[in-house]
């Protein structure tokens, strides 16, 4: 099927993408989660339901909706009633501190706030402090309903899909002030639609929700993936490595996204419990969000003799801009060529030493812009529409992309340039290393590499034999200055390690003099 011809492309919003399902496999289920199922029959009339009585609660079309939640049924109707309102959704983990919610609610202006209760605990608090009422909502049970706030004022309403917002994803809720990224319909029906394409998801396919709603890879790649392929979406709250082995086991997954933490963290889980791993069912095994490992890679392939696909994105970018494609496996840690449709380019690569320069996207996956923050937004798309991810990159010659790492993590030292992923690579091939986490931290005149690692459940990590083996395996450049074990790396929800924490206390332990070697 060629772009032009996918049904998204006739489509101008997100909570169209199921329509086509709802009489051709009105009996299959469509969502899923541990206490409830819709089937694609029941979907249309329950989000109508849901819809309704947002109306009723004073939502128009162009106000915002916080939704503070966790994966469930409840989420994904609700974030296409929003859609059907021409309302603006805005998901956000309810595992965040209260000030993060506080700042969220004041700078999306939301109309209303719905608190998933029922799912998360942590959302009944933030529920409760903020004065919230728990309501019977048709067809998924309990949310608490937020006081209206009477000074929101309702966004333009464009009748173009790729003009309306859908959705704003927060990316930077947890240092400074909330990014919030304007994604459109056209934006994640783009992507939804690439993903069907290349992962050929089908009515037959059951594909593993845990990846957060309140990200855009889990809005776009799955949750509107899978209503437009007419698959089956479990939807999971939080990543548990032993319920993930179940599901494949047992469930029928036949699809699976998942951060590289999550694969590191089942494959883990299997060795120290002694637990074989089996998924008679599954096809596509996907990895993104972080960077993925050759030993990594390496391990999850023969564990389940199937390839673990590779691909890359940006919040900004809906997220997809490069996948590993299902013909062509690649036996490297690549992310694969860049998705139809879009366009990349290398800036400063003409001035490098080894074709390193930044990437740069246009397309149809790229953001409408960040929410009240014009100067920000024209920093970061040019006049003539390129997205400057801030990733550096190389390309080879058949046109697979490689991502070196941040050009703001960029680690320089000694007047040599580091990136953190080479030195992961090493890092995770020791044995008992589960994954690391590389960082740069300033010392007077010059940077040095911090290691952080985190250590699988039994391993006792000899640091002196570690350093051996990079000493071994790096340029001495590269070898940290200091490797700190901790018992787990600080992740977000996605399983993507939180670097910034990271940097924070390697300049902290400098200070307080607790470098070790």
């Amino acid at each position: 099927m060629t772009q032009a011809a996918h049904p998204a492309a006739s489509m101008s919003r997100i909570h169209d993408a199921f329509q086509a399902w709802t009489t051709a496999h009105g009996d299959k289920v469509a969502l899923a989660d541990a206490q409830r199922s819709l089937t694609y029959g029941e979907l249309d009339e329950v989000v109508e339901a849901v819809a309704q009585r947002l109306r009723d609660a004073g939502v128009r079309a162009g106000d915002r909706v916080l939704l503070v939640a966790e994966n469930s049924v409840a989420l994904g109707v609700c974030i296409l009633a929003v859609s059907r309102l021409d309302a603006w959704s805005a998901t956000v983990n309810a595992r965040l501190s209260e000030r993060e919610i506080d700042n969220f609610l004041s700078h999306s202006g939301a109309r209303r706030a719905l608190y998933f209760s029922a799912v998360s605990p942590q959302a009944g608090a933030h529920g409760r402090q903020r004065g919230a009422v728990t309501v019977d909502w048709p067809g998924i049970g309990d949310l608490m309903l937020g006081p209206l706030n009477e000074q929101a004022l309702p966004e333009p309403v464009e009748a173009d899909g790729a003009k309306q917002v859908a959705a704003m994803v927060y990316t930077s809720g947890t240092t400074g002030a909330p990014k919030a990224v304007m994604l459109t319909h056209a934006n994640l029906l783009f992507v939804a639609a690439n993903s069907c394409r290349m992962r050929r998801i089908t009515p037959d396919d059951v594909i593993y929700g845990v990846l957060p709603l309140s990200h855009v890879y889990g809005l776009s790649s799955l949750l509107a993936a899978a209503l437009l392929g007419g698959a089956t979406l479990r939807l999971v709250a939080r990543y548990q490595p032993d319920a993930l082995a179940h599901a494949l086991a047992h469930d029928g997954i036949s699809v699976m996204h998942g951060a590289p933490a999550m694969y590191a963290k089942l494959l883990e889980w299997s060795e120290s419990t002694g637990t074989p791993l089996r998924a008679p069912a599954l096809r596509v095994a996907q990895s993104g969000g972080a960077p993925l490992t050759m030993p990594l890679k390496q391990a999850f392939e023969k564990t389940f003799g199937l390839t673990l696909h590779n691909g890359y994105g940006m919040t900004e970018a809906s997220p997809s801009i490069c996948q590993t494609r299902m013909d062509a496996p690649r036996a490297d840690c690549s992310v694969g060529q860049v998705i139809p449709g879009v366009d990349v380019r290398l800036n400063g690569a003409e001035t490098g030493k080894d074709g390193t320069g930044e990437l740069w996207v246009r397309g149809p996956n790229v953001m409408k812009g960040y929410y009240r923050a014009p100067e920000l937004t024209a920093e970061t798309i040019t006049p003539d529409g390129w997205l400057r991810t801030g990733d550096l990159a190389r390309i080879d010659p058949d046109g697979a992309v490689s991502i070196v790492g941040r050009s703001k993590e960029l680690i320089i030292r000694s007047g040599f340039n580091v990136y953190p992923i080479e030195v992961e690579q090493v890092l995770n091939a020791y044995p008992g290393v589960v994954q690391s986490a590389v960082v740069g931290r300033e010392v007077e005149g010059n940077e040095e590499v911090v290691a952080f690692i985190e250590p699988s459940q039994d391993a006792s990590i000899d640091l002196g034999a570690l350093q051996a083996w990079l000493r071994d395996n790096l340029s001495p450049y590269k070898i940290p200055s200091e490797i700190v074990v901790l018992d787990h790396l600080p992740s977000a929800a996605t399983g993507k390690v939180l670097k910034k924490e990271l940097q924070l206390q390697a300049a902290q332990r400098r200070a307080a003099g607790k470098i070790q070697p």
